[in-house]
C-alpha cells in the first residue's frame, strides 16, 4: 500500500464528487462509495496492473491510499487526474462571476470537480460499447466484460482484450481490439493526452479504428481530464446551451467567458441538468 496526501487548490468537495460518481454508469459499476470516502478499482495506465484506491478528504487535503502490485506512484498520479484533484482551480469561481448561469451551477454542485472515467482506455472501451446502444445496455455489457474477463472488477487489460473472441454486435469486437492495440502502443496514455495540444490529442485518438469525433472528445475530455476544451460534437450540450442562454445568444461569446475551464463548465451544465456526457 502507498498512502499520500495532496493539497487541492481551489474548491473541492469529495461528497459532491461521490454523489456524481454514484450516477456515472460506466464507472459506478466498478467502484463504491461509503460516507466520507470514495473506493474504486481501476487499471493503472502506466503498467496495466490492477489498483484499489480509497480517497478521503480533510478540508483542502485529499488523502489517497492505493494498493496493488504495480507502479503505485503512477497509480496515485492517475487518481489525481481522474478526480481532477491535480488541477489548480483557484480561478474556477471567477468563471461564475463572469457568467451567472455557471454561478448557479456552482452553487448547485459545490466543490464539484469533473470525474468519472479512470483512464482514456476505459473511456475508449465505453465509447465503443455505447455506440448505437442505450446507456443501460452499454453499462450492462461493460459490467459483464469486467466480471468475466477482468480482474476483481477492473476491466480486462489491453493485452487480454486484444486476444478475446468477443460476442458483441456489429463491429464492436474489431473496434475494441483496435482500442487495445492503441493502449498498448501508448496512444491512450492519460498524462500524455492531457499535456498535448487539444487538436493533437483529438487527432491521435480519432485515428483509432472505430473512434469518431464524439468519442474522441469523450476520451480526451473525460478520460484524460482535459480542462479547457469545449465539446464540439455534444448535441445534448448544444441543446442545453440554447435552453439556458436562448436561441439568440452568441454561444461563442458565452463559452469564451468560461476560459480556462471550458470543459469544466460543460460538464457542470450537463451534470446539473442530469444529462450524462457518455452517449
Amino acid at each position: 500500500m502507498m498512502e499520500s496526501e495532496y493539497e487541492v487548490r481551489g474548491p473541492w468537495s469529495l461528497a459532491t464528487g461521490i454523489a456524481f460518481w454514484k450516477g456515472f454508469a460506466p464507472s459506478a459499476l466498478r467502484g463504491s462509495a461509503e460516507p466520507g470516502s470514495l473506493r474504486s478499482v481501476f487499471l493503472c495506465d502506466a503498467d496495466w496492473r490492477r489498483v484499489e484506491v480509497v480517497v478521503t478528504q480533510r478540508e483542502s487535503i485529499g488523502r489517497i491510499a492505493v494498493t496493488g502490485p504495480g507502479d503505485l506512484e503512477a497509480a496515485t498520479a492517475q487518481v489525481l487526474r481522474f478526480l481532477s484533484l491535480d488541477v489548480d482551480a483557484r480561478g474556477w469561481p471567477q468563471v461564475g462571476e463572469r457568467d451567472p448561469i455557471i454561478a448557479a451551477v456552482q452553487r448547485k454542485l459545490p466543490g464539484f470537480r469533473p470525474c468519472g472515467f479512470h483512464s482514456p482506455y476505459e473511456a475508449a472501451v465505453w465509447a465503443v460499447m455505447s455506440q448505437r446502444l442505450t446507456i443501460r445496455q452499454a453499462a450492462s455489457m461493460m459490467s459483464a466484460l469486467a466480471a468475466q474477463e477482468g480482474d476483481g472488477g477492473a476491466l480486462p487489460t489491453p493485452n487480454v482484450l486484444r486476444d478475446l473472441t468477443l460476442d458483441l454486435p456489429g463491429r464492436k469486437p474489431e473496434y475494441l481490439h483496435a482500442v487495445s492495440e492503441a493502449a498498448l502502443d501508448g496512444r491512450l496514455d492519460g498524462a500524455e493526452l492531457r499535456d498535448l495540444p487539444a487538436a493533437e490529442s483529438l487527432a491521435q485518438v480519432q485515428a483509432i479504428t472505430g473512434i469518431g469525433p464524439f468519442s474522441a472528445e469523450l476520451i480526451v475530455l473525460r478520460g484524460a481530464g482535459t480542462v479547457d476544451v469545449l465539446p464540439r460534437h455534444e448535441k445534448r450540450l448544444e441543446a442545453e446551451l440554447l435552453r439556458l442562454y436562448g436561441a439568440a445568444a452568441d454561444l461563442s461569446a458565452v463559452t469564451a467567458r468560461w476560459e480556462p475551464f471550458r470543459t469544466w463548465a460543460a460538464v457542470h451544465l450537463r451534470a446539473a441538468s442530469g444529462l450524462q456526457m457518455t452517449s
